[in-house]
C-alpha cells in the first residue's frame, strides 16, 4: 500500500503567493551583531589606551610615570664632610635618598654606590656655611646632588630622566 504525501494547495484567491522567507531577517540580524560587536571592540581599543598619541605631552607623561610605585634607595651611611665657615671648621651630615620609578635605574644606582658617594662628598665638601644654611641654598644643594647622581646614571649606560628626585632625609650641619 503506498502511502500518499499531503500537497500544500494555495487556498482560493491566494494563487502564487509562496510563503515568507525567514533568511533574510536572520541575515540582517547578523549583520546588525557584527557591526554593533566591531564598534563596540573599536570603541574599548581607542578608550582603553590601544591608540597612543605621539605628541603625548609632558602632563600626561607624567601621570603615566605616577601609575608606577616610587622607588627609594638610600644611600648609607650618611654623608658627613667638614668645610670652612668664618676661620671656623663645621661639620655638615646628610642622609640621602635617591627616588626613581625604574627598577633597572635604582639597581644602577645601587651598582654604582662608590662612584655616586664619590660624587656628592666632593659637592657636599666645597659648599658654604652662608649658603647652605638656608632654604634656597638647600634647595639649589639638591639640584646640584640630582645632576651628579643623574651623571653617574649617564656614565653607566643608563637614562638621566629616569632618576627623579634627590632627597635630604637628614641635614645637620655644626
Amino acid at each position: 500500500m503506498a502511502q500518499q504525501i499531503p500537497t500544500l494547495e494555495a487556498a482560493p484567491g491566494q494563487a502564487g503567493v509562496a510563503p515568507p522567507k525567514k533568511g533574510k531577517l536572520g541575515l540582517l540580524l547578523a549583520i546588525v551583531a557584527v557591526l554593533v560587536v566591531g564598534g563596540g571592540g573599536a570603541a574599548a581599543y581607542f578608550v582603553l589606551g590601544g591608540h597612543k598619541d605621539p605628541k603625548a605631552t609632558a602632563a600626561q607623561k607624567a601621570k603615566e610615570a605616577e601609575k608606577t610605585p616610587a622607588l627609594y634607595v638610600a644611600l648609607d651611611p650618611p654623608f658627613v664632610v667638614n668645610f670652612e665657615a668664618e676661620q671656623l671648621v663645621r661639620f655638615l651630615q646628610v642622609t640621602v635618598q635617591v627616588m626613581s620609578r625604574d627598577p633597572v635605574t635604582a639597581e644602577l644606582i645601587k651598582t654604582n654606590d662608590p662612584v655616586v658617594r664619590n660624587d656628592l662628598l666632593l659637592l657636599l665638601g666645597n659648599q658654604s656655611y652662608a649658603t647652605i644654611s638656608s632654604r634656597d641654598g638647600k634647595e639649589k644643594l639638591r639640584q646640584q646632588a640630582l645632576e651628579a647622581v643623574r651623571k653617574v646614571v649617564t656614565g653607566a649606560g643608563g637614562k638621566a630622566e629616569k632618576v627623579e628626585a634627590i632627597y635630604f632625609t637628614s641635614f645637620v650641619m655644626q
